[in-house]
């Protein structure tokens, strides 16, 4: 059988997986953005706002594969903004798997009401 306590140790291994994942990425595109932008002034006369290769999921992923520093950072905070929702799709795989239906249609609202918002939004 597939206890409650196993089911959330499971869930938060996810979730620290998940941070330290994202964590590691954000890293990673920090010191590359560091090593390359370092020693650039920065000039705050004029607001520069985020290019728009980094403004979709689809150019966040095509930014990171190119090696862009804050395309790798963009995609550190999407893996930080997807683990919760990876908790709710495990939180319906675990109650399945313990045959607790109301749960399992209260973790697929949740889970529908983020994706509603996702695409929304």
């Amino acid at each position: 059988m597939y206890s409650d306590q196993k089911m959330e140790s499971q869930m938060g291994s996810l979730l620290r997986a998940g941070v330290v994942t994202s964590c590691a990425i954000i890293l990673i595109g920090g010191i590359l953005y560091v090593m390359r932008h370092g020693g650039e002034r920065e000039s705050f006369a004029v607001f520069q706002g985020v290019p728009a290769p980094l403004e979709s999921v689809r150019g966040v992923l095509g930014q990171a594969r190119a090696g862009s520093a804050r395309g790798i950072i963009q995609l550190g905070a999407l893996a930080l903004i997807a683990t919760p929702v990876l908790r709710v799709v495990f939180a319906v795989y675990g109650f399945a798997r313990q045959k607790q239906w109301v749960f399992v249609g209260i973790s697929a609202l949740v889970l529908a009401l983020l994706a509603a918002g996702l695409v929304a939004g």
